[in-house]
């Protein structure tokens, strides 16, 4: 009982705290204790222990540590094996004793926190002392040791390298920066060796076949399947049935700036009607994104003769450019029941529109939330826009608290809820119509502000008042109906006998036409507001909290711009909710029967002076300010305690890498999950040699097992 009690008790303050990070916000930092973390997952994987009772990891265990399994969606095996990360067991193991300890493990982990983790893995592997420089002899032997036995020919004596190595008299101890810059170009100096060592009488052109050997040799670990499988096809793209060195320079630049190939083309088909661009296109949008034109036309010619290997038109979409900037691109994954791209482009779709409908579900449930913690303000408001001074003993509240004192005398504290229920139904539509509207005009408008990448502020009032607007021919026969059962708690009491009536009576009573009356008011209300609330909050979100895309705010900041960007908006449109309350409210005997909205104004004006225009003005301020908060407040709290499946942090180890802009893939989390950084300072590597690592393992057939998943 005790122990169920506490689990209960648990619980509830994991409720609690999850409700106050929801409404305060938070700031995620690291973890103190990382260390605790580091040893956990060492732990994890560690299968030796030492006569002192030490854990410690063997080559093997490392491998698994660093790499995802094989049989994770995120394991991609086919073009490195999974045993050759075990070449960077040799920059853990700084002791060489062929075990490493916790420390040696953290040491590592510490080293792929580093922004520049890939290129000081690739030098302390071939540090082999630790001194802080690379010895030729040292590299050398290395190199030699993991070269391929039918790696292509390469001179180190050459005079490319000399640059960087010294020649052979003079040989120079390099520093880590002056080895970096040599791993920078290593490649495109294999690439020139290679190319000589084929074209032996100096033609200036190789064979197909030779092309695809030198690609294939240097770069498959940096390819797609596409790329590879279509290598030889690169002759089409002269006039020749060879390969002049200008296409295999060009092959390669194009290969080195991938990254930028993809913002160019992303960049250039958002500007495109169809999604699909043309060569013309590229080389355009390269020009204005590049200062100095990056890509060369021999080079634009590459992308796209590798992307428009399936499709001849001229004009490629993201789906022909995909298989030629994503390495991770397989074409055998069709024909092995994997999502094909069509499938995938589906299933996203379904995908956003369920979740769409979840986020719609969850804006119902908090708008609901919202309007019923606010809405006796509302009904105050209502009352006091309603009171009318021109018929004798008409005046039935001194004030707005005297109004709520009264309703709850005289109608009990359920008086204060009246029309409630058409309030809930429409909010759920109101705020996804208004916001959906903004959201649109805000996005086609995008690039207008004066940074060149927001919103101008016309812009930005163009898109609130559109959204205002569109809202009332949802809203419109909701407020009227809620407005006539706000005033049913008065008019019973100034009327003995007077029935009750529902919402569904006054529908009917209404008619379609009688639910839009003082629609014109609503328009000319609910069209400034928005105008005025959604500039006016996102400014006071960037300019004075400072959001950005690297800042998002936390709930507090947020309840606070909501709240003051609610003040002028509720305050300076209270002239137009009183007119609009006017006309939607039900005359009694006695009142002025409003034949219009000018009329309207001119008589409230001429019976009860300029200040009538303002009734409910405070009281409106107290209801539009908190009911945002609210609202945003219990939206947030449900996401966290109903987070929509598939959304919760999954396992990092598990997580799926990409690095293709063009599908829409987010880097910025993948890129700093262990495993990758550990494949990047892997590819490096292979830059100098395509079989680094495999001739450093002897493992056993358990230890095959292991290594290749299987059985485990």
């Amino acid at each position: 009982m005790a122990g169920l009690t506490e689990e209960v008790a648990s619980k509830s303050q994991q409720t609690a705290a999850a409700v106050v990070d929801a409404i305060v916000g938070h700031e995620e930092t690291p973890s103190k204790d990382t260390s605790s973390q580091v040893r956990a997952h060492f732990d994890r994987f560690a299968s030796v222990t030492s006569p002192t009772g030490e854990k410690l990891m063997t080559q093997i265990d490392f491998i698994e540590a660093i790499t995802p399994p094989p049989s994770s969606p995120a394991a991609s095996y086919h073009k490195i094996p999974r045993e050759q990360y075990g070449i960077l067991f040799f920059v853990a193991d700084r002791e060489q004793k062929g075990e490493i300890t916790v420390q040696d493990y953290a040491f590592f982990e510490n080293l792929l926190s580093k922004p520049d983790a890939e290129y000081e893995i690739a030098f302390r592997l071939f540090d082999r002392e630790g001194t802080g420089v690379v010895k030729f002899n040292d590299f050398l032997q290395l190199y030699k040791e993991n070269k391929s036995a039918d790696a292509l020919p390469f001179d180190w004596n050459a005079p490319w390298a000399s640059l960087y190595l010294g020649g052979q008299k003079s040989r120079q101890e390099v520093t880590y920066a002056e080895f970096s810059q040599m791993l920078r170009g290593v490649q495109g100096e294999r690439v020139r060796q290679a190319f000589q060592h084929f074209d032996k009488k100096a033609t200036g052109y190789i064979t197909p076949a030779e092309f695809e050997e030198i690609i294939v040799k240097t770069s498959k670990h940096k390819l797609s399947d596409h790329m590879l499988e279509n290598l030889h096809t690169v002759c089409n793209i002269g006039i020749t049935s060879k390969v002049s060195y200008s296409h295999v320079r060009a092959f390669q630049n194009l290969m080195k700036d991938i990254d930028l190939v993809e913002v160019i083309i992303r960049k250039a088909i958002s500007k495109s009607k169809d999604g699909r661009i043309t060569r013309a296109d590229f080389l355009n949008e390269a020009a204005h994104t590049s200062r100095w034109g990056t890509f060369t036309p021999m080079e634009a010619d590459v992308l796209f003769h590798f992307a428009s290997l399936d499709n001849q038109t001229g004009r490629l979409s993201i789906q022909d450019f995909s298989k030629v900037v994503d390495p991770s691109w397989r074409p055998t994954e069709r024909l092995m029941g994997e999502p094909s791209p069509i499938t995938t482009v589906r299933s996203s779709s379904l995908n956003a529109v369920l979740g769409s409908i979840y986020n719609f579900g969850l804006g119902a449930v908090a708008g609901a939330f919202g309007a019923t913690m606010v809405y006796p303000i509302d009904l105050v408001k209502t009352r006091m826009q309603n009171q009318r001074v021109t018929v004798v003993g008409e005046k039935l509240y001194l004030n707005s608290i005297d109004c709520a004192k009264k309703v709850i005398k005289n109608e009990g504290f359920v008086g204060l809820y009246r029309g409630l229920g058409p309030q809930l139904v429409g909010v759920a539509p109101e705020k996804a119509i208004k916001l959906t509207v903004n959201d649109i005009i805000r996005g086609y408008a995008k690039g207008t502000g004066v940074d060149g990448k927001g919103v101008s502020l016309p812009w930005e009032i163009i898109a609130g008042g559109t959204a205002g607007g569109c809202q009332v021919v949802f809203t419109n026969p909701l407020e009227i109906v809620k407005i006539r059962l706000q005033v049913q708690g008065e008019i019973a009491k100034n009327t003995p006998g007077m029935p009750r009536r529902s919402a569904l009576w006054i529908v009917k009573n209404l008619g379609l036409l009688g639910l839009y009356k003082g629609a014109s008011a609503c328009l000319l209300r609910d069209i400034p507001f928005s105008a005025i609330y959604f500039p006016t909050y996102a400014h006071v979100k960037k300019d004075y909290f400072g959001e950005s895309e690297q800042k998002k705010l936390g709930i507090l900041p947020l309840l606070i711009s909501g709240a003051i960007a609610g003040m002028p908006a509720a305050y300076l449109t209270t002239p137009c909710d009183v007119i609009k309350t006017r006309l939607q409210v039900e005359a009694r005997k006695g009142d002025t029967h409003y034949r219009g909205l000018v009329h309207c104004a001119k008589t409230v004006y001429k019976e009860e002076g300029f200040k009538a225009f303002f009734k409910g003005g405070p009281a409106r301020i107290l209801r539009s300010s908190p009911q945002f908060g609210f609202t945003l407040a219990a939206y947030e709290v449900l996401q966290t305690m109903f987070p929509y499946p598939g959304s919760a942090k999954k396992d990092e180890s598990l997580q799926t890498p990409t690095s293709s802009i063009l599908t829409g893939s987010k880097i910025s989390e993948d890129s700093s999950m262990p495993w990758v950084r550990s494949r990047n300072a892997l590819k490096i590597i292979l830059d100098l040699d395509q079989n680094f690592g495999k001739v450093k393992i002897n493992p056993s057939e358990d230890e095959w097992k292991r290594i290749r998943g299987i059985g485990a």
